[in-house]
């Protein structure tokens, strides 16, 4: 009579102490601490016995590492990933930019589920995708400031801790409508309460941006709302503001999650 293999009784591991996410982890907390400190990715590959390559997909995965040749192979290779999968997605970007299968793998992520389209839910996504994301967006938007990808840039921060010209922590989402769509009304939720903000009212802050020093939230206009533009201004690095008010709003770099 055949035994019924029991749930999970498959074969034991080889090394059970070995846990390769953990290893990859701490590698890569290691490659940022290192990277952030201004170190070259050879010094940081030699100090933690990697090889550069490596210790630059590392830096990918945590959203720290930017470079134009990085944006252009995960650009092309999310575009590819809203219609395919992972590995259709991966030669596909292989021939469409007339590189190797090696060459573009090394400058994706290490976690294959992290490529979404552009639209996909924050928590779908690993922290470094979506500070990719964001940085995507950003640039788009300075390369061709058009309301659309101003639009972009928004949707990409919803759910991003920012602070008010007091001080006051806060964050927005965006809704979808009954045609899956999202509607142009900015939700901002701050101490249990949940106040809208409408788009054209950020679309006429951003207009009224004149000088790199805004001193209030009035300066960029008599609009509903203001106070939460400025602060989305200032992180998204649209604005500065006067040195006493950084104390409270921080520094937009400082502030990563």
């Amino acid at each position: 009579m055949k035994k019924t293999r029991k749930p999970g009784g498959g074969r034991k591991k080889l090394k059970p102490e070995y846990d390769a996410g953990k290893n990859l982890k701490e590698q890569l907390d290691a490659a940022v601490a290192l990277y952030d400190s201004e170190m070259s990715l050879q010094a940081v590959g030699e100090e933690l016995g990697l090889n550069p390559i490596k210790v630059r997909k590392l830096l990918i995965t945590a959203g720290v590492y930017e470079s134009d040749v990085a944006e252009k192979v995960q650009d092309t290779f999310e575009k590819y990933r809203e219609t395919q999968d992972y590995k259709t997605a991966l030669l596909s970007t292989v021939a469409a930019l007339d590189l190797s299968k090696a060459s573009v793998t090394s400058y994706l992520p290490y976690q294959k589920g992290v490529y979404f389209p552009s639209t996909a839910s924050k928590e779908k996504i690993s922290v470094g995708a979506e500070r990719q994301r964001r940085y995507r967006a950003m640039k788009r938007w300075k390369a061709d400031s058009t309301e659309e990808n101003f639009w972009s840039v928004v949707l990409a921060y919803a759910g991003v801790k920012f602070k008010t010209y007091s001080g006051l922590p806060f964050t927005y989402e965006i809704k979808k409508g009954k045609n899956g769509e999202y509607t142009k009304e900015l939700w901002i939720d701050r101490r249990e309460k949940s106040k809208s903000l409408a788009w054209s009212s950020v679309l006429l802050a951003l207009k009224n941006i004149k000088g790199e020093v805004v001193d209030r939230p009035k300066a960029l206009g008599d609009i509903r709302g203001v106070t939460y533009i400025y602060g989305m201004f200032y992180r998204f690095g649209l604005i500065d503001v006067p040195d006493e008010i950084k104390e409270k709003m921080g520094h937009p770099k400082d502030r990563k999650k």
